[in-house]
């Protein structure tokens, strides 16, 4: 079932947290990085799954998913639309219950058929900036970083 909505994306978020995520780079400047971090912080279970890396977070990183030897729940992919489909065809295989396409990442052929094999699917959309939407993390700015605040500074004094 495609997934858009306010609720499903909350049950989705809640209900799976097993993340493999596909595409995970070892960089820390990278918003694979940045978002799998965040959902580690955040309580969630996460599997690299990038054959170029060893290691990423601290957590042993797989070369395909089918290689991943626990119960995978979400799979999340930072890889080009091109790639999604034979993903999507991995998630069903290994009985993931959802895949998630992140931002731009946009392949209808890929979402239909995991729907079509009862997963839950979400395209075109940031698993760490749906969390924080949904369940508390943004601010003002966007994101909660603690280096941007949407207070204001006090004013300076008046000169005479």
């Amino acid at each position: 079932m495609i997934v858009d909505d306010v609720a499903g994306l909350r049950r989705v978020l809640q209900d799976n947290r097993v993340i493999a995520v596909v595409g995970l780079s070892p960089s820390w400047n990278r918003p694979s990085y940045f978002a799998a971090k965040y959902m580690l912080e955040h309580g969630y279970t996460i599997i690299p799954v990038n054959p170029a890396a060893t290691g990423i977070l601290g957590q042993k990183c797989y070369p395909d998913l089918a290689s991943v030897p626990v119960k995978v729940d979400l799979v999340d992919v930072f890889r080009k639309p091109e790639d999604a489909l034979p993903i999507a065809g991995e998630a069903v295989r290994i009985g993931a219950k959802c895949l998630w396409l992140q931002l731009g990442v946009i392949n209808r052929e890929a979402a239909e058929m995991a729907s079509a094999a009862g997963l839950d699917v979400v395209m075109d959309r940031c698993v760490k900036i749906e969390y924080a939407r949904l369940f508390g993390g943004l601010n003002f700015a966007g994101v909660n970083t603690g280096i941007i605040s949407a207070k204001r500074p006090p004013c300076p004094p008046l000169q005479q």
